[in-house]
């Protein structure tokens, strides 16, 4: 296992100094799954719930996250993000909606925590908006699932169990 890049030598967290690190393309994709009730999923997919468009609002929360992700986690550096999509998969077999969130840009670290965040908030956005009706939905299998660029190159997920 690499070394904890974010302690330094006394055992303190420390913000990563990438002042010497190449510029390169970096892109990451990440998703996550919100669990709730058939009705609660036929309602936000066939656009019948109250509050509108659902999967437009979390888009956006998605968006906006991503942008301000080195606000919220205390070590992650500000990035000038050049693209950030948010897509919405409803699989009714599961009684879920997949979160899919790709973040990118030139620079030089990487777009993991953006991607990630960007997941996150979409799910809670959904869940926010959906409460009312199904306070029981779950989040749930928050995860990277691919990343290309930087020192390490691409990396993929594996299949979970």
């Amino acid at each position: 296992m690499s070394q904890l890049s974010h302690i330094n030598s006394r055992g303190e967290a420390s913000m990563v100094d990438v002042t010497d690190k190449a510029v390169s393309q970096r892109t990451a994709w990440a998703e996550g799954y919100i669990r709730m009730s058939a009705r609660t999923l036929q309602m936000i997919s066939s656009g019948e719930h109250a509050k509108g468009d659902v999967f437009a609002v979390a888009r956006i929360a998605g968006i906006q996250a991503a942008k301000q992700t080195a606000s919220l986690i205390p070590l992650c550096h500000p990035l000038m993000l050049s693209k950030v999509q948010l897509d919405f998969e409803a699989e009714p077999q599961q009684s879920r909606v997949r979160v899919i969130a790709m973040c990118k840009l030139a620079g030089q670290t990487g777009v993991e925590m953006e991607a990630l965040t960007a997941v996150s908030v979409a799910a809670l956005t959904l869940f926010d908006m959906c409460k009312a009706v199904d306070p029981a939905m779950v989040i749930e299998g928050i995860r990277v699932l691919e990343k290309q660029g930087g020192k390490t190159g691409h990396w993929q997920a594996g299949e979970l169990a």
